[in-house]
């Protein structure tokens, strides 16, 4: 016969008979108010398969911690006739294991898996007395098992025939279950620590830069999965390096490092798994109880990042774009077409021009409009920095190499703009001994920097700007020649206002909305005479000046007089118009009907162009044999430049 009821035999733990007869008393008036019969046999509360499998994987951890211990006291029991058995908090018997013939009379009672074994469940019995209590009770040896919060989250059993009951059985148990409550702690507190770590390597794989830790004497400890991406190496590989291996100057930064200096954000050079490249680094000491160096953290920052984010402070953007640019002449348009296609082209571009027609706004809107939107651009006018400066702003420079250099030296402006653009304005006026280094860095990819041997891989793309014709300035040996074809691959002329005069109206109202927000003030009215005036004027100082004239008159708020009498000597109304003679005062003026304007402008620009019909038509955006048609001319056989004057005349 199985026994489980806790009154067959006393129990040896406690001290006093009152005590034992207490505790068993205790159960049996909790049984009584329950209404549990004191003779019940079956448990009254079994679970299903279903209901079962869900407990036990809710029970997991309690499960796996438990198996090894109920193993280990059927050991110590096996052939006597027992079985141990494992509760939960509630008594729901989770696994048993013992001899055959003993556990066939406990599952014919109803007692396995999915049976509770609680007091309201079967009345008083060692498990469920012991998890009410708290102590451990026998014949049915059981002991309560408390996690690291000393909270009952179990009970183990070992259940026999009374005959073979030994003082020791209930030890066992108490020994079993104090050290299941240990090993729930200890999985705890392991548990904690994987989460921490877990934790932890993830911060410093969610911070975008290598992280390596080494030891006093430069061997690598761990390293963070950006440190591995960055130096091409396997986490293992990089493991087992030296930091002299791994980066130049170890030696240096651990000198500072021990005179309690910082290294912080410098450039060193890493022998990475390809090839060398170059990061910034900062070095932090790991200091002991008494000062002592024992182990430094180094983190490691792509440049091009560090610098990408020095751009965004600085505010190296380029912030137009072709939306923002205004214009719908058809040549104008054509160029702002042909940028569009060529601006994800690794070929360096050449903008010509007129001063104040936008060559940089057109060279941003390029970069704006490529696939280096996101990276640097760096605009560098070649005209403003003195010659002495150029150089060392262009290449950089290291420390020493003159004086006045700064301690820890000084990007250039190609390595600052590493992955993006450089706008090189006023090309032309280039130092002719700074045109070589130029070419290099052109043709080579690397810049090297004053005072270094040291090649430095950048990857640019180069927009050149110049209102100089710079084929005249090869010819006089003011450009290289090679330079300029290394330059001239992609060619964009920019034209003046006065060959796209229809967009003067769209400017001025442009100008005046953007002038009149800024300046708080109400738009001016331009009356159709003053704005035929604005168009005929041929505007020498371009979109600029055309700028600065409608910013006048907001600021004048409203029209200042008369365009000639107001407006400064250069910006006069009719300068590009033939005037009356002197003397002649019943001259008639000039026709200001369309067809009239445009023949007038044409011969203006056949005249400027030397009679030359393709750079005139090319400079009015039209084709040759409509530059014909509109000079009265049905072929170009019948076409002479000298009649243009008598041919306007006559049409």
């Amino acid at each position: 016969m199985v026994y489980h009821r806790c009154t067959e035999l006393p129990m040896p733990n406690t001290t006093s008979p009152v005590l034992q007869k207490a505790y068993i008393a205790h159960s049996h008036e909790r049984c009584r108010r329950l209404g549990v019969d004191q003779g019940r046999v079956y448990s009254a509360h079994i679970l299903s398969d279903a209901q079962l499998f869900d407990k036990l994987e809710s029970k997991r951890e309690l499960v796996l911690v438990a198996e090894p211990f109920l193993n280990q006291l059927y050991d110590f029991v096996r052939g006597s006739n027992f079985f141990s058995m494992l509760t939960d908090a509630d008594g729901c018997i989770l696994s048993m294991l013992g001899d055959e013939s003993i556990l066939g009379e406990a599952f014919a009672l109803r007692m396995s898996p999915g049976a509770y074994m609680d007091e309201p469940s079967i009345g008083t019995n060692a498990m469920g007395t012991c998890l009410v209590e708290g102590e451990p009770g026998w014949t049915c040896s059981g002991a309560p098992i408390r996690d690291a919060d000393g909270t009952i989250v179990g009970a183990i059993d070992l259940t026999g025939y009374s005959e073979n009951v030994h003082p020791h059985t209930l030890g066992m148990v108490v020994a079993a279950a104090d050290a299941m409550g240990r090993m729930l702690e200890v999985r705890r507190y392991n548990d904690e620590l994987l989460v921490s770590n877990s934790y932890l390597e993830a911060m410093l794989d969610s911070i975008t830069a290598g992280i390596v830790s080494i030891d006093q004497n430069g061997a690598v400890k761990t390293a963070n999965t950006h440190a591995a991406e960055m130096f091409g190496f396997q986490e293992d590989a990089l493991l087992s390096m030296h930091a002299s291996d791994l980066f130049d100057g170890w030696d240096a930064i651990r000198a500072t490092l021990l005179t309690s200096q910082r290294f912080m954000d410098e450039d060193v050079f890493v022998r990475a798994a390809t090839n060398k490249l170059q990061f910034n680094l900062s070095a932090y000491p790991v200091l002991d109880a008494e000062g002592e160096l024992r182990a430094v953290i180094l983190v490691f920052k792509d440049v091009r990042k560090v610098r990408k984010l020095a751009n965004r402070i600085m505010g190296r953007r380029a912030i137009y774009t072709f939306d923002k640019i205004i214009g719908k002449n058809a040549a104008f348009v054509r160029i702002m077409d042909f940028a569009k296609k060529m601006a994800d082209s690794r070929s360096n571009i050449l903008i010509t021009g007129e001063s104040g027609t936008g060559k940089e706004l057109f060279a941003q809107a390029v970069h704006n409009h490529s696939d280096r939107r996101e990276e640097a651009f760096v605009a560098i006018n070649c005209a403003a920095i003195p010659r002495s400066l150029i150089e060392s702003e262009l290449f950089g420079y290291e420390e020493g190499s003159f004086t006045g250099a700064r301690h820890g030296g000084q990007p250039g402006k190609f390595e600052v703009a590493d992955g993006g653009t450089v706008f090189l304005d006023e090309i032309g006026e280039m130092p002719l001994d700074m045109q070589p280094r130029l070419l290099r860095v052109i043709e080579e990819g690397t810049v090297c920097r004053i005072g270094s041997t040291r090649e430095i891989v950048v990857n640019v793309r180069i927009i050149a700007a110049t209102n100089s014709e710079l084929e005249a300035e090869v010819a006089n040996g003011n450009f290289r020649k090679d330079l300029f074809y290394r330059l001239n691959v992609l060619p964009m002329r920019l034209p003046p206002l006065r060959e796209r005069k229809d967009d003067i109206p769209l400017l001025v109202d442009f100008f005046m909305d953007r002038i009149t927000r800024k300046l708080n003030k109400r738009p001016v009215d331009i009356p159709p005479d003053r704005l035929r005036d604005l168009i005929c004027y041929d505007w020498p100082g371009n979109i600029r000046e055309l700028e600065n004239y409608v910013e006048l008159m907001v600021n004048a708020e409203g029209l200042p007089g008369t365009l000639p009498d107001c407006a400064p000597e250069a910006t006069k109304a009719g300068e590009g118009q033939q005037k009356p003679a002197v003397g002649t005062p019943h001259a008639e003026p000039e026709s200001e009907l369309l067809a009239d304007v445009e023949r007038r402008h044409i011969e203006a620009t056949l005249s400027r162009y030397d009679g030359n019909v393709s750079l005139a038509a090319r400079a009015l955006g039209i084709g040759r044999n409509t530059l014909y048609r509109k000079l009265g001319y049905e072929d170009v056989h019948s076409f002479s430049p000298e009649r243009i004057p008598r041919v306007l005349a006559h049409n």
